[in-house]
């Protein structure tokens, strides 16, 4: 019993400690230094060799003016423990007080503890990175190095360089760093792209790092240059510059072609499918890897399909045909009787054979992703059908065989869209709402669209009229009834004319136009947006689609120009926010691209 109880009265110290901690935390988040001070007090009477208590109690004395306290504290705690970081805190103290000469005295004996005992530094150096006091820390990090050449902080130095607009440096000696110790290559490089995508301007930092590397490239013939420069490219978004160092390291280093692979995948993330189409027909020249084989042809027929138009339908049917004979009707070939069955069933608008195509291969030996993608195909085809419930069949099945994958996620959002073609809306709007916190962010963003759509329009019409028939045009859209479904959207701008429902059909109609490259028809729709529903929430889609218009496809950059503009300075939150700034720079003349 004694010890139980022993072990009670520890258990509630330590409880009762954790809650003055916390208490202290948040009177100094709040900046009630006062009572903060008082706390970190009380908490260090209880634990005198705490070293962050004692910090947090002299920031606070320093925050009250209190500095004689401070510098007593300090100087009874330097006693003490002998410890450099408390010469850089009474340096601090003086700073505060604006007495910068006795404030120096004391940094310089903390260097010179360094000189003393260089293990000091980790402590020093990062008391003078912490006070922000870079010069210091800098000089801190340099003196160990000198005085142990074995010592190895050129990381932080160039970071220091980094922080004290000393770009050339840190550029230099960090892609060196990477160089002589690859192992550190990656914290370098995440590093390194912090200061490219940062929030201001570092176009200046970008044309550094690229003419660095070049010159590298060019003096040294190490392939490890070529990675760097082609990482570089990436991160800019410039893949076809990458795919050239790609090639170079290929030619050098013909043993893996999957650098190269990725980096087709990450042309399609960003749909840059032109450089994407250029790699992928690379990639098929140079393996003989079967898989590789099939899963390239895959992706370049799923470029073929986005970009054809209706005459190019016979050439891509029977080269899908030519493309299964050649490979045979396999597991391993899943991908591209889905793709088939996808074609012949959205494309040609021959369901019933898109269908057959999907039950064939369910009989394959399938494992419980491929049985997942082609029940997602079958789904989508009944979906098609207007076979609404069957279609919900295969969605939940998928949902049930892979709880929590992203699979599931997807399959989740498909029953919801099919919820809301139904006009079933109260059930959709459920749906949409669990999946607006979805992992992916591409679910959670569709998600969010559908629910504010359903929801915006149900409270501007209880009895939802204008989105029924809102969701029969995003119907016919899903089935690719272009047509159909633009005259349906036009219909609700004459009889919805001036509600909530105006501007999200405008934007509709805008897309469907764009597919079909019927680009003044797009402009139109985006205007009325930009000009009579400025203070909506499809602004910002309106400006950015008009620029992409503008920029990409009718090569008006004057015209592009301010619509970037005008997102940048009025729609910092919007998803396009990050593109419009970057494409806005370009224009600008800020890159040498």
């Amino acid at each position: 019993m004694k010890n139980i109880f022993i072990y009670i009265v520890l258990l509630w110290s330590a409880f009762t400690f954790a809650q003055n901690e916390q208490l202290a935390q948040y009177y100094y988040d709040k900046g009630d230094f006062e009572k903060a001070k008082v706390s970190y007090e009380q908490l260090l009477s209880g634990s005198p060799s705490n070293s962050q208590y004692f910090l947090r109690a002299v920031d606070c004395y320093q925050q009250l003016q209190q500095f004689d306290i401070a510098q007593k504290a300090i100087q009874e705690r330097y006693n003490r423990y002998k410890q450099g970081i408390f010469l850089v805190e009474l340096g601090y103290n003086f700073q505060l007080q604006k007495n910068e000469s006795k404030a120096k005295e004391y940094y310089e004996q903390a260097i010179e503890k360094i000189r003393a005992n260089p293990n000091d530094v980790y402590g020093i150096g990062n008391s003078f990175e912490k006070k922000v006091l870079l010069e210091y820390a800098l000089k801190s990090y340099q003196t160990a190095m000198e005085i142990q050449p074995n010592y190895n902080f050129n990381f932080q130095i160039g970071m220091l360089y980094g922080q004290l607009g000393k770009t050339d440096l840190m550029i230099d000696l960090l892609l060196t760093e990477s160089y002589q110790n690859p192992q550190n290559a990656n914290l370098i490089q995440t590093q390194l792209s912090r200061f490219m995508n940062g929030e201001a301007d570092n176009t200046a930092f970008k044309d550094a790092m690229r003419k660095a590397l070049i010159l590298k490239t060019q003096k040294d013939q190490d392939v490890f240059w070529n990675h760097y420069l082609s990482w570089f490219y990436v991160q800019q978004k410039e893949f076809g510059k990458a795919f050239i160092q790609e090639k170079a390291i290929y030619k050098r280093e013909p043993e893996s072609l999957m650098s190269i692979v990725n980096l087709s995948q990450f042309a399609l993330n960003e749909d840059d499918t032109e450089t994407a189409s250029e790699i992928l027909n690379f990639i098929l020249l140079n393996t003989k890897d079967l898989d590789l084989l099939i899963q390239t042809n895959a992706r370049l027929m799923e470029i073929k399909i986005a970009k054809a138009q209706e005459k190019d339908y016979p050439a891509i049917d029977t080269e899908l045909q030519q493309l299964l004979t050649t490979y045979e009707i396999t597991p391993f070939t899943l991908s591209l009787q889905i793709i088939q069955a996808h074609f012949v069933a959205f494309n040609l608008k021959k369901p019933e054979e898109g269908k057959t195509i999907i039950k064939k291969a369910l009989e394959l030996n399938l494992n419980d992703y491929q049985q997942a993608d082609a029940k997602m195909e079958l789904g989508d085809i009944l979906l098609l059908e207007e076979k609404f419930n069957q279609a919900l069949i295969y969605y939940s099945q998928i949902q049930l065989d892979l709880k929590n994958d992203v699979m599931s996620h997807e399959a989740s959002l498909k029953a919801a869209k099919t919820s809301y073609y139904k006009t079933d809306f109260e059930w959709a709007l459920k749906q949409f709402k669990e999946l607006k916190s979805a992992n992916t962010q591409l679910i959670a963003n569709d998600a969010l669209e559908y629910f504010l759509l359903i929801n915006d329009n149900t409270v501007a019409d209880s009895t939802q009229t204008a989105l029924k028939q809102f969701a029969k045009g995003d119907f016919l859209m899903y089935q690719n009834k272009k047509q159909e479904a633009i005259a349906q959207f036009q219909g609700i701008l004459k009889t919805f004319k001036g509600q909530e429902i105006e501007a999200v059909t405008m934007l509709r109609l805008g897309k469907i136009y764009e597919s079909l490259v019927d680009y003044s028809s797009a402009l139109s729709q985006y205007q009325q947006i930009i000009d009579h529903h400025s203070d909506g929430i499809y602004v910002d889609e309106a400006l950015f689609f008009s620029a992409e218009i503008y920029n990409d496809e009718l090569k008006e950059t004057e015209k592009a120009k301010p619509l970037y503009e005008k997102i940048i300075f009025n729609h910092q939150d919007s998803i396009y926010f990050v593109d419009a700034r970057k494409k806005y720079r370009q224009l600008r003349g800020d890159t040498n691209l």
